[in-house]
């Protein structure tokens, strides 16, 4: 699946993925994956319904969903590149992204974010009912860590 729009093309196929250029920004940029190691990136990628948005043959964004495409999808690794912010293109990302023939028919999307509540919203998502039934394993700065 591909859009083409002002110039801008969004993209579900994986071999135009710059699986360095996500590498780099997730480690070095993000505040949820800081120094998370290149081969977990691409596993990462490899196991994830995955989308790019792409500039002149360079990669300006990016998105991946962990689902089964039957019953659950997690949005994450969302971002675009700060010089490329500003132009609506999360926007278009969502609405490209929320219509894949992937992610119809779950019961369940979800995702976590620290300050873009109002795009997603735009979108369905809402803060979860009952959080007290979530549970989850949290590792703590786990690409800080060494191996012993």
């Amino acid at each position: 699946m591909e859009i083409i729009e002002n110039g801008f093309i969004f993209s579900d196929q994986k071999e135009l993925l710059q699986v360095e250029s996500i590498h780099q920004y997730l480690s070095e940029e993000s505040y949820w994956a800081k120094n998370i190691p290149f081969d977990t990136v691409k596993r990462s990628i490899e196991n994830s319904l995955c989308f790019g948005i792409y500039k002149d043959n360079k990669q300006v964004g990016f998105a991946r969903w962990i689902t089964d495409k039957a019953t659950f999808a997690w949005l994450c690794d969302v971002y675009i590149e700060e010089e490329f912010r500003g132009l609506g293109l999360s926007k278009k990302l969502m609405a490209f992204m929320i219509f894949h023939p992937d992610l119809q028919g779950l019961r369940r999307y979800q995702l976590a974010t620290l300050d873009a509540h109002g795009l997603y919203e735009q979108f369905g998502f809402s803060a979860l009912q009952n959080p007290e039934r979530q549970m989850g394993i949290v590792v703590q700065n786990i690409y800080d860590q060494t191996p012993s």
